[in-house]
């Protein structure tokens, strides 16, 4: 069925027929203009009143499915610049840990004998050699600090260059590391080595989805996370020998923030998260905030994950 373009009059006449309540014509039509009715009308699905009945439930307004919206955009920026905090952690640790026992020059650094002898890994190990090379060749002269060093050096040490490289080339460096490697890095953060590997592409993900402002508070990780100590902690209930939160959800993504953030940099993440599910709670009507708590995967309790060591 072919899609058709909709005047801001015919969107609002399609929300109307389907039960939503606009009381402001002229605001909500500056809204629809501003954010684009196929963005906002993504967040409809909680105010639906079944998944066979497509009507909103009755009394559902036009700006609550908006104070959705822009709880969404703010939880997404907020965990947005965290990812951003672990993303130069990592890429920090991985750069010193390389040079400090490889040597700082590209032609050091980015020997394949420095990687997994694994045969299986072979091909992985020469592709991503191949795109951080790239990445050399690329910013030697659109980037500052590389073309700082190449102009004034010769060279791009790993420090540089991991400012180029993408979070999720990032993680797959990590994958093809010697094992000694890997867990060199992953006892930092007290973590296993695989669970490491599985923590580094969910985050990459989640960073993705939020530099393209896609929907981030209902999304699904893609890979489940182990069952951790927090899990447990929380008394979060298990359903067919299974967490029904924290597992592929977005609370999931929170846990391995927990493990990933400082003390005090995840205690500020979660007081603004809890804010943020404040202010959202004041503007909802027709569904309680249980729901959306529910949809995101976190537990009632979430919020005693900060003071938890």
């Amino acid at each position: 069925m072919k899609k058709e373009f909709k005047t801001l009059n015919e969107q609002i006449e399609i929300l109307k027929n389907k039960g939503l309540i606009i009381e402001n014509t002229e605001y909500a039509k500056n809204i629809l203009f501003r954010e684009n009715y196929f963005f906002l009308n993504g967040y409809r699905h909680l105010f639906m009143r079944s998944s066979v009945d497509k009507r909103y439930i009755e009394g559902t307004t036009f700006e609550e499915l908006y104070s959705l919206f822009l709880f969404d955009r703010t939880f997404r920026n907020i965990i947005f610049k965290n990812i951003l905090i672990i993303e130069n952690n990592i890429k920090s640790i991985i750069s010193y840990q390389l040079s400090l026992k490889y040597g700082y020059r590209e032609k050091d650094y980015l020997t394949p004998k420095n990687f997994t002898s694994n045969k299986e890994k072979t091909k992985q190990v020469n592709d991503i050699l191949r795109k951080m090379k790239r990445q050399i060749n690329i910013n030697a002269t659109q980037h500052s600090a590389t073309m700082h060093y190449v102009n004034n050096y010769g060279y791009i040490p790993l420090w540089v260059l991991v400012k180029v490289l993408s979070f999720g080339i990032v993680g797959e460096l990590y994958s093809i590391l010697k094992k000694e490697d890997q867990m060199g890095i992953a006892e930092i953060y007290n973590i296993e080595v695989e669970t490491l590997a599985n923590y580094l592409t969910i985050l990459s993900n989640y960073r993705n989805l939020c530099a393209h402002e896609d929907i981030v508070f209902e999304n699904k990780t893609q890979r489940r996370i182990d069952d951790n100590k927090y899990h447990k902690l929380l008394n979060i209930p298990i359903m067919d020998d299974e967490y029904i939160y924290g597992k592929e959800d977005l609370f999931a993504l929170i846990l391995i923030m927990k493990k990933m953030l400082s003390h005090e940099e995840f205690g500020n993440m979660i007081e603004e998260i809890k804010h943020n599910l404040e202010n959202l709670e004041l503007n909802l009507h027709t569904i309680s905030i249980d729901k959306v708590l529910d949809r995101m995967g976190f537990p009632k309790n979430y919020y005693d994950l900060k003071n938890l060591d």
